[in-house]
């Protein structure tokens, strides 16, 4: 499975951390995401694919490895991919066949799939829609949800369908100078797109 080595991996971990802390966490746009990560069941994961292939492999050797993991030591993983799928068209076209995935590998109803990305953007909504910041993240991002854990947080969340309608209130609030001020944006913006894995490399 071709992941990027731990060296190689932290500042893409270290942006999406930093992400999850202060965005995630720190505006709670999601009421479950502290008490996995301060009990450090988040498996963070960088992948160096450059093709939406490869990629998918990925994305399948990641949902047999939560599936087969104690969950109270893997409860949740972070897909990173900086490498490919930057254009949000792209990733959202992705998402098709990465849940017909969670079909072929008999994962439906077992675990679920949340995509982030630099430039989402919801239905309805224009690009620079201030509501789109919820699921912003550094780079392109699959996360991969225990749905027995969800499940049973929901249990014991007040009224969780107004999770999304609160965090549009909270990003409304915050406006975009505040988002900016988090320092929470995508490297890749306004800067060189993140350097492939193979380039520089000597090929046999």
């Amino acid at each position: 499975m071709p992941l990027l080595p731990d060296l190689a991996a932290a500042p893409y971990v270290a942006a999406t951390r930093h992400w999850l802390e202060t965005a995630v966490i720190g505006l709670n746009l999601c009421p479950f995401a502290q008490a996995v990560h301060a009990r450090g069941q988040i498996r963070w994961v960088v992948s160096d694919a450059t093709t939406e292939d490869t990629l998918l492999a990925d994305l399948a050797a990641e949902l047999r490895h939560l599936e087969s993991a104690d969950p109270a030591r893997v409860d949740t993983t972070l897909l990173i991919h900086p490498f490919v799928l930057g254009d949000f068209p792209a990733y959202n076209a992705f998402l098709d066949p990465a849940e017909s995935l969670l079909t072929e590998l008999g994962l439906d109803g077992v675990i679920q799939l949340a995509s982030f990305h630099p430039d989402y953007q919801f239905a309805g909504t224009e690009p620079g829609d201030v509501t789109n910041h919820t699921n912003h993240s550094p780079y392109p991002t699959l996360h991969l949800l225990r749905e027995a854990s969800l499940d049973r947080a929901l249990e014991t969340f007040p009224d969780p369908e107004r999770i999304p309608e609160a965090n549009m209130e909270t990003l409304r609030r915050l406006g975009d100078e505040g988002w900016k001020k988090l320092g929470v944006g995508c490297p890749m913006h306004g800067a060189a797109a993140p350097q492939d894995p193979d380039a520089g490399k000597t090929k046999a």
